[in-house]
């Protein structure tokens, strides 16, 4: 199962994929709405959230920079939700690169998976074999979003499955964030099960508005 029923719709609510590390990507861009956020984030009930921003070439970060300013969000929020942080990795020569080196920001409890990103029309070019050196690595590569990757279809997804790669929803794709063509991959995914973990992917307050709106809608689907 995706995970556990809960009685109220987003009590205990683990977001996985968020941007709300301020000034660091194409997400949330002032501490101050980082905050605006969380707080919201509170009323719906939420209890832990990962912050996983962007590292590709395009857009560089580094470790320590990101733990450093992640530190200045945990300063800054005094509330009750749990935070974390990892990051999403485009697929990339960057990625290869950091890989080798184990210079890695992982997702989960257990610190042996890796949020990993496509682009959403085409793959790269070594696609399987990146994903093998991810697992050599001791890692469990957790592909972001696949229902907006226009490229796969059902036997691709079959196929990634039997490989043991993990998939992440975006929540708001079931309420229509991504057009009717994510909705329907979402909801035959989720059909088959093939979703380990679920996300926001909040990149702004406008973002919130619409995530506090219909995520429970959403959550109703799959609980």
């Amino acid at each position: 199962m995706l995970f556990p029923r809960i009685s109220s719709l987003l009590s205990a609510f683990t977001d996985y994929h968020s941007h709300i590390l301020p000034g660091v990507d194409d997400g949330v861009k002032k501490m101050e709405v980082s905050l605006q956020v969380l707080q919201r984030y509170e009323e719906m009930g939420i209890a832990e959230v990962w912050c996983t921003p962007h590292i590709m070439e395009d857009i560089p970060n580094t470790t320590e920079g990101l733990k450093a300013r992640f530190v200045e969000l945990c300063a800054a929020y005094q509330g009750s939700i749990k935070l974390h942080l990892a990051a999403e990795y485009m697929l990339d020569g960057l990625f290869e690169e950091r890989l080798e080196l184990g210079d890695l920001l992982t997702l989960g409890g257990e610190g042996n998976q890796l949020l990993v990103e496509t682009s959403y029309f085409t793959p790269p070019m070594d696609m399987e074999q990146i994903l093998f050196r991810i697992k050599q690595k001791g890692y469990f590569p957790v592909l972001a979003h696949p229902e907006r990757y226009v490229y796969m279809g059902k036997e691709r997804y079959k196929e990634l499955k039997e490989k043991d790669i993990r998939f992440q929803l975006n929540l708001s794709t079931l309420a229509g964030a991504y057009g009717p063509e994510a909705k329907t991959k979402a909801q035959w995914l989720l059909k088959k099960q093939y979703y380990n973990l679920a996300g926001s992917d909040l990149h702004s307050l406008r973002n919130m508005e619409f995530w506090s709106s219909r995520a429970p809608r959403a959550l109703r689907v799959i609980l």
